[in-house]
């Protein structure tokens, strides 16, 4: 006969045994339902895929900027130190300081002699183009026809601005309404994510975590190697232009810098400045700024940006070309400015479902 006392203890076992769950078995309904709510899902979400774009930047900007953030809070004043809000307010005070610097200092020489210039306007006309026909391949340019078509833009300037009144009102609410959101990020962020991972089993969810943490600490990383190639174009721009005797040298150099963190359209833009401002006193001066652009673009794309990306983000060159080229063919601009931290995200995740290693 069996022992009643095992008997008994082994029934306590079972009843203080936690109660396991049975795996849920799949269905054609609830294969049906899972695809068409699957399929609303990204219909819905393709409607809105501006806003889910916005969302994504914001939080992929607060997750950059988030190293940037412990770092304020580890200042101490005494014995006080700033909290995430206080580190938050610090750094947009600094940055409004920054611009409210520039623009105090930086554009009052260029209004001044944009409002110098408009008045000069009709009597050095003519200057510019007869400095147009020297130009190479001048004589191929309809100059007639080019004066024309300044004065018809000239004229139509002021409609221009009125009609695109409502694009640059509606870029101007992305811009502070990703500036919010990444507030907000900044602050609430942890509980966002930690909602998302309880959407996953324990195990899975401990993996997941593990990994976008990983990704986490390689997309901050990011963000000190961007910023020391804005301050290598900005220390050399600024060096380069007060030499050659370029106007607004100092500014330019500011702009060349900052702009400097939209891959390639960034660049562009600014170049356009150095050389427009270049071609007010010289055609020669804008010789020598293209050389010396076109020498630092050499050095740049050949030397530091694939040392400093690469020991920032540890990716290879080749990954981060490409990962630019389709940002910007998604996005545009934007797109651009976040290709690489994305591709670091990628690259993170994909390295811990995807790639197999090898046995050891």
């Amino acid at each position: 006969m069996p022992d009643k006392t095992s008997r008994y203890d082994l029934q306590t076992t079972n009843l203080e045994r936690p109660e396991v769950r049975k795996p849920r078995t799949r269905t054609l309904r609830s294969d049906i339902v899972f695809t068409f709510a699957l399929a609303i899902g990204l219909a819905i979400a393709w409607q809105l895929r501006e806003e889910v774009a916005l969302l994504y930047v914001s939080a992929l900007f607060a997750v950059v900027l988030m190293p940037v953030i412990r770092g304020v809070q580890k200042i101490k004043i005494g014995k006080w130190s700033p909290g995430r809000g206080s580190a938050i307010a610090i750094i947009l005070l600094a940055v409004s300081g920054a611009i409210t610097l520039f623009v105090l200092f930086a554009l009052p020489p260029v209004v001044r002699d944009m409002r110098e210039f408009l008045k000069e306007l009709p009597s050095r006309g003519p200057e510019l183009l007869s400095r147009l026909k020297h130009l190479p391949f001048a004589s191929r340019l309809d100059i007639a026809s080019l004066n024309a078509r300044l004065q018809d833009y000239a004229s139509n300037f002021v409609t221009y601005l009125l009609t695109s009144v409502s694009s640059w009102a509606s870029g101007l609410f992305k811009i502070i309404a990703g500036i919010i959101l990444t507030i907000y990020f900044l602050l609430e962020g942890e509980y966002a994510y930690n909602w998302v991972l309880s959407f996953f089993a324990p195990r899975r969810r401990e993996r997941l975590n593990k990994t976008l943490l990983r990704a986490d600490v390689r997309m901050g990383r990011w963000l000190l190697g961007q910023g020391a190639l804005m301050l290598i174009l900005g220390v050399y721009s600024t060096v380069f232009l007060t030499l050659l005797h370029v106007r607004y040298s100092y500014a330019l150099g500011v702009i060349m810098g900052v702009t400097n963190i939209i891959p390639f359209i960034g660049a562009l833009v600014s170049m356009a400045l150095v050389v427009l401002c270049a071609a007010i006193d010289s055609w020669m001066r804008v010789v020598y700024v293209l050389i010396a652009y076109g020498i630092y673009a050499q050095v740049e794309n050949s030397y530091l940006t694939p040392r400093i990306m690469k020991s920032s983000v540890d990716l290879p060159g080749l990954a981060i070309i490409v990962s630019l080229l389709l940002g910007s063919a998604i996005d545009g601009v934007v797109g651009a400015m976040v290709a690489v931290p994305t591709a670091v995200l990628v690259a993170v995740i994909v390295d811990e479902y995807a790639v197999q290693s090898k046995e050891p």
